[in-house]
């Protein structure tokens, strides 16, 4: 074998099988198994000891799409609903290839100019897209995870500066526990971005006023006055994941505003609903938060990992993310510095470009469109679903999410929860459709989420007729 890394001929070789792989896989998507799980055996042959000599490109290359193929699951494709996934549309998906190809490092304009100025017009697209004003900033980061650890730690900077220290130079010792108030919708992973930024997971004070986990507002008023003006940090939830839900987000401005505190949003999935007129009612205030926390892998459909922060005052991401200096490292003012000193990561992939593809691509008014048709599709799942004798839907369904469960007549709620929590695995082993289970209310459920560009009604109605064939048996094997 030649030296495989000198050897031009074997890396275009190796592309054009991928090129050959992609064309039967993506038109193969509407209709393959979400999971095969007859495949999984094919996952023994990646193991072994390391190869003292290696294989070569081309049969490296084989041995991975062969078996990625055929037991990769199909999260791209139009029957996947059991998280917020959405796939890639066409313009993203040969961006992303574009990433890998030029694999540039996104840290600073130092090390691409080209990655920074994709970024920049990225950003600024995002801000409009969404409707928030000029002025606006914020930052690409892996994964709605990273937004919200990135909206936190400005919020954690803010307020220590309230009490005069400066978080970044001296860290948090001396301070007093900063307090974090939500409603029962804060997602686990604002909790986890608390507990990466030392303030621990626990720090958030929850205020609800019903099974759902809507927020009390009046709770949180009465908290806030006890602080006697104290800084303190409001967390939102726009698209909660189990129905959709949106906390009131303008009513929480309200009394972030009133009592001078930090509000931030966590908006994974449901920011996208600022894109249509029938939707925008839910983002109503957004533009009031101090920061936001969105995934564009979810409902913009790009690859992963692909998270972003929109933050109102942008100055403060230096403060908070510039690195310690060194001689070789431009700081954060620096003209060769950029979105590397801006968040929590400095090697970073282009990430920016399939965003700014497929954005370019298919403009507002294509995403408008998919919002709106993904709202349509919801709407015709909960139709079928009330139309079903043994279906039971748990939740309106505001956006994108529809909320029911298997219910059989007779059946105790405890023998309910039995049934839906063994049909969701039993979903998840068929293959066929992908949704998994939650508890909503206290009770079981199924909360498929519609947010791929290739879902059609005719593959929700199959989601329908899988679980009720399969809640059958699961019924059955009481």
């Amino acid at each position: 074998m030649g030296d495989p890394l000198n050897d031009q001929a074997e890396t275009l070789a190796a592309l054009r099988q991928v090129i050959d792989a992609a064309g039967p896989y993506l038109d193969g998507l509407p209709e393959r198994l979400v999971y095969d799980r007859a495949a999984e055996p094919l996952l023994g042959e990646l193991s072994g000891p390391l190869p003292e000599r290696g294989s070569g490109t081309q049969a490296t290359v084989e041995t991975l799409l062969r078996i990625g193929t055929a037991t990769a699951t199909a999260s791209s494709g139009p029957r996947f609903y059991h998280f917020v996934i959405g796939g890639s549309t066409p313009a993203a998906l040969a961006a992303d290839w574009v990433v890998s190809l030029l694999d540039q490092n996104a840290f600073v304009r130092a090390s691409s100019r080209f990655a920074d100025a994709v970024e920049t017009v990225t950003l600024q697209w995002l801000r409009e897209l969404v409707g928030l004003p000029p002025g606006w900033g914020g930052a690409l980061t892996a994964s709605a995870t990273f937004a919200n650890l990135t909206g936190l730690a400005l919020a954690r900077h803010w307020w220590a500066e309230r009490h005069g220290v400066d978080v970044t130079s001296v860290g948090l010792a001396g301070l007093p526990r900063m307090p974090v108030f939500s409603g029962g919708y804060v997602h686990p992973s604002a909790r986890k971005a608390m507990q990466m930024l030392g303030h621990g997971k626990d720090t958030v004070e929850v205020f609800t006023g019903d099974d759902v986990g809507r927020v009390d507002l009046s709770a949180v008023r009465r908290r806030l006055r006890a602080l006697d003006r104290a800084p303190a940090v409001l967390i939102a939830t726009a698209g909660e994941p189990n129905a959709g839900d949106f906390d009131p987000l303008a009513d929480l401005a309200d009394l972030a505003e009133e009592f001078g505190a930090w509000m931030h949003i966590d908006a994974a999935f449901g920011l996208f609903a600022a894109l249509s007129p029938r939707t925008a009612y839910l983002t109503a205030g957004i533009e009031r938060a101090n920061s936001i926390a969105a995934d564009a892998h979810k409902w913009l459909n790009v690859p992963y990992e692909s998270g972003f922060a929109l933050v109102r005052e942008p100055d403060r991401l230096g403060s908070a993310f510039g690195m310690p200096g060194a001689a070789y490292l431009p700081g954060p003012d620096d003209p060769r510095g950029g979105y590397g000193l801006l968040g929590p990561e400095s090697s970073r992939r282009a990430r920016a470009l399939p965003i700014w593809a497929t954005l370019a691509a298919y403009g507002r008014t294509g995403y408008r469109e998919l919002v709106e048709r993904h709202c349509d599709l919801a709407a015709h799942l909960a139709a079928t679903v009330d139309a079903a004798p043994d279906l039971e839907r748990l939740a309106e369904v505001p956006l994108n999410v529809v909320c029911f469960r298997y219910r059989p007549a007779h059946l105790t709620e405890p023998e309910l929860d039995e049934v839906n929590l063994r049909l969701g695995e039993m979903l998840l082993d068929d293959g066929r459709v992908f949704a998994g289970t939650t508890v909503y209310r206290g009770r079981s459920a199924l909360r498929p989420a519609i947010s791929n560009w290739r879902t059609t009604a005719a593959d929700l109605d199959l989601l329908v007729e899988v679980v009720r064939e399969l809640g059958a048996i699961a019924a059955s094997a009481r």
